[in-house]
């Protein structure tokens, strides 16, 4: 694809940024969206890296953006480490299938490379990032607590080969999604956007499945 452009988000980004991710998540997960409050309400959150947030322009228009938070992983010696974790990740639906998320996460793994960031996890569907080099979170020790439970939807992405060692690792997210949790507030923020029509699809419950099961040791 031609005349594409990757860069850091700025200020009079937000609102297209915003607009970008409620189109890419409406009906995706449940009816509706939620993601695009999380978006805005992300870049006041201290854990949000606006080093990291990127757009993908065409032609000089947004189709794609991803932000990150800070996140943690704590040993069962007791060490801590800072991580990443994106999300959300957002194409615009016209866009989408052509690899462009893949365009993103790579550069800007290269970005925290660079900034001294060596692992990423999220919480996702895994049909959507094992091709991108995410695995379970069980093939790196990496679960919520000490339980030998692993969620499905967990992924892990090493930055640096074998930045995880052999050791149990619990992961600690950044509390700037909790957010969401607020139905009232996510109704009256999107009350400022055109209205769309809320329906359940097929695919709500292959989300639901992948986010309620898990992988025991």
């Amino acid at each position: 694809m031609e005349n594409l452009t990757i860069r850091l988000e700025t200020e009079k980004d937000y609102r297209a940024v915003e607009e970008l991710t409620r189109e890419a998540f409406w009906n995706l997960h449940k009816p509706g969206a939620d993601e695009h409050y999380f978006v805005h309400m992300m870049r006041k959150h201290p854990d949000f890296i606006p080093e990291l947030a990127f757009v993908l322009e065409k032609d000089g228009k947004i189709i794609g953006n991803i932000m990150y938070t800070k996140a943690w992983l704590e040993s069962d010696t007791g060490e801590r480490k800072e991580i990443l974790s994106f999300g959300p990740l957002s194409i615009a639906p016209e866009y989408q299938r052509q690899k462009l998320s893949k365009l993103l996460i790579d550069y800007s793994f290269e970005a925290a490379r660079k900034m001294g960031y060596d692992v990423n996890i999220i919480f996702g569907n895994p049909g959507n990032y094992v091709s991108r080099g995410f695995v379970s979170c069980k093939k790196k020790n990496v679960s919520f607590v000490f339980d030998g439970n692993f969620p499905t939807a967990l992924l892990v992405a090493e930055l640096v080969p074998n930045a995880l060692d052999d050791r149990k690792w619990m992961y600690i997210p950044s509390s700037a999604a909790d957010c969401s949790e607020d139905a009232s507030a996510v109704e009256a923020f999107d009350a400022a956007f055109p209205p769309k029509e809320k329906k359940w699809m097929p695919g709500h419950e292959e989300f639901y499945i992948y986010s309620h099961s898990s992988i025991v040791q």
